[in-house]
């Protein structure tokens, strides 16, 4: 495995990582739907699953997260736009620039294994 390839693993699970932190927070205590928290903290159950994959670098999670991750994104992208409080829009403007991040360092990490795995079918 190249060096490249271990930074884009050590950024994907810095980002993830990031991203499950910052829906806790958001939800919980930074800027709730409902004052106390709300149950939207439950958007963070999906990212956990995959956790563990990840960490250990399981092609097969991190190929199926990368499409999990635009969830997060779209989510990130609304809210930072209807939002009228400044601390979410923050926290929206957040999790849209993480999940991208993730998208782009699966990305970086999974090319040269999709890659191999082509010229090994083809030859």
């Amino acid at each position: 495995m190249s060096h490249r390839q271990q930074q884009a693993h050590r950024y994907a699970c810095i980002a993830l990582c990031s991203l499950i932190i910052l829906c806790i927070l958001w939800e919980w205590w930074l800027a709730p739907l409902r004052p106390g928290g709300s149950w939207m903290v439950l958007k963070v159950l999906p990212l956990l699953l995959p956790l563990r994959g990840v960490l250990r670098k399981d092609n097969y999670t991190m190929q199926w997260t990368s499409m999990l991750i635009w969830l997060y994104f779209t989510e990130g992208c609304v809210r930072l736009y209807s939002d009228k409080v400044t601390l979410s829009a923050i926290c929206a403007g957040l999790e849209t620039i993480l999940s991208l991040l993730y998208f782009a360092a699966i990305l970086i990490y999974l090319r040269p294994l999709k890659q191999a795995a082509k010229a090994r079918k083809n030859a």
